[in-house]
């Protein structure tokens, strides 16, 4: 008997979390953070044992999909764990972050629950330093290649292949034999946009009986990837022009990166006018030496950059603001700067500071490159709230606000069905990661248009393949 029990991304986005038993053989694929009003589902205990689990597969090192390993460890997972040697360096980098920012978000809910004599109400934090540590020193993992076929264990094998999301992504197929006969199911994890500026391309699946594909932006389309460009240009050069500041939440891995390197263009072209470019920003610094150290995955244009001057991402402009002094220094810049900083969606990390001091200035603009969830500061201001409360102050909105959704690091509808029309066999898919609208949406259109049953997957709810 084979089941699938997926145990988060079911009509959200985040929370990746999915089981794959195979006649006894227990396999989770990915074990990801919820972020935004999920935000809480983090502290429920998991529904399975994690002791019982005997392999962790990772499509990617996103925090949705990596945030929780830890906290399996903590409770028992033993077992090996199969994602790229890229995933594995950058899961580190996030999950190191991670554990930092939730000890300092506890530390100051301490202090003030110590206030009010309320110490005892507190929930303490997800997990511990020791815990990553433990992740990484005593599970084994195993970095399987893009493109081969693997061997898990008797009946079962696996390919990892590249999903063109952020560096190391792959969705995964396994393969195995039921009643006698072989069979196959891919897992998508996040599936890469097309236009993306620095990975090589999203490779085809060739064949599978059953897909579990994600549906973040199942219900749209995106701009085009030349108009998406000029807009960003555009508002870069009219806020400078302006004496402004631009400020970007950006994700670490992967849109930081797409980011430098279209600045890097327009500086060397000398279409920026005299500024400094900060990277405030300790996890995208590193992510971006990850990224550099893992040449061989990125596209011509960036390979192509390193041999000409040594590097895919720096130039003489862009400045790494690394400590904590050096990221307050920024506040004394009053115009002509380009501030990069997470967190991406704006719960937390150094972009809210910057908006503590910039936001309520007309001179400055907002530039969001990347998804926001519901329940974070990001969609706030993207939905268009005139006040945001940072740090127990209201402060009202009135620098510019632009979303550039072309960015995406996910497919768009079209990109997700014309990826899926290349599968042969394909004969039942699983909706997961998105929400409920979107997922909607989404398989409407891939009954319509490619004439296949589509389910939209519930939590818990255990599916015979």
């Amino acid at each position: 008997m084979v089941t699938v029990n997926s145990y988060g991304a079911t009509q959200e986005v985040t929370g990746s979390c999915h089981l794959l038993e195979i006649d006894g053989i227990k396999i989770l694929v990915d074990c990801g953070m919820f972020q935004g009003e999920e935000e809480s589902f983090n502290e429920r205990p998991f529904t399975f044992n994690p002791a019982d689990i005997d392999y962790l597969f990772i499509t990617h090192a996103h925090l949705d999909h990596v945030g929780r390993i830890p906290k399996l460890v903590r409770e028992g997972f033993r077992g090996k764990v199969y994602t790229t040697q890229a995933t594995m360096d950058l899961a580190y980098i996030v999950l190191l972050d991670s554990v930092k920012i939730m000890n300092e978000d506890f530390a100051t809910k301490y202090k003030k629950a110590a206030r009010r004599d309320e110490i005892s109400t507190l929930q303490k934090p997800l997990y511990e330093p020791l815990d990553v540590q433990n992740t990484f020193t005593i599970l084994e993992w195993v970095n399987p290649e893009y493109d081969k076929f693997y061997d898990l264990c008797e009946g079962i094998s696996f390919s990892f292949k590249n999903a063109g999301h952020i560096l190391g992504a792959a969705f995964i197929e396994f393969f195995y034999m039921d009643e006698g006969k072989s069979h196959s199911v891919i897992f998508s994890g996040d599936i890469g946009n097309s236009n993306g500026l620095v990975l090589l391309k999203l490779a085809n699946a060739k064949r599978a009986e059953t897909l579990f594909i994600e549906s973040t932006y199942g219900d749209r389309e995106h701009r085009p990837i030349e108009e998406t460009l000029s807009e960003f240009k555009e508002t870069i050069l009219s806020t400078l022009q302006a004496g402004g500041v631009v400020m970007i939440p950006s994700f670490a891995i992967e849109r930081t990166q797409e980011i430098l390197c279209i600045l890097k263009d327009m500086y060397n072209n000398s279409l920026l006018p005299h500024t400094k470019i900060f990277l405030d920003s300790p996890m995208a610094s590193k992510a971006t030496d990850v990224y550099t150290n893992h040449l061989h995955h990125l596209n011509y244009k960036c390979q192509e950059s390193y041999k000409e001057d040594g590097n895919v991402f720096d130039f003489e402009a862009l400045v790494y603001t690394l400590s904590a002094e050096e990221s307050k220094a920024i506040n004394e810049i009053e115009s002509n700067a380009i501030i990069i900083a997470g967190s991406g969606m704006c719960n937390g990390g150094r972009i809210t500071h910057h908006f503590k001091h910039r936001i309520w200035n007309d001179k400055n603009s907002v530039i969001f490159v990347g998804y926001q969830a519901v329940g974070t500061i990001g969609r706030e201001i993207v939905d268009g709230a005139e006040w945001i409360n940072l740090y127990g102050e209201d402060i009202i909105v009135k620098a510019k606000v632009h979303t550039i959704n072309g960015f995406s690091a996910h497919a768009d509808r079209s990109g997700m069905l014309t990826w899926m029309k290349k599968i042969e066999g394909l004969e039942k898919v699983f909706i997961i990661h998105g929400e409920k609208e979107a997922q909607k949406s989404f398989k409407e259109s891939i009954e319509s248009e490619l004439s296949l049953p589509a389910e939209i997957v519930e939590y818990a709810k255990e599916i015979v393949l």
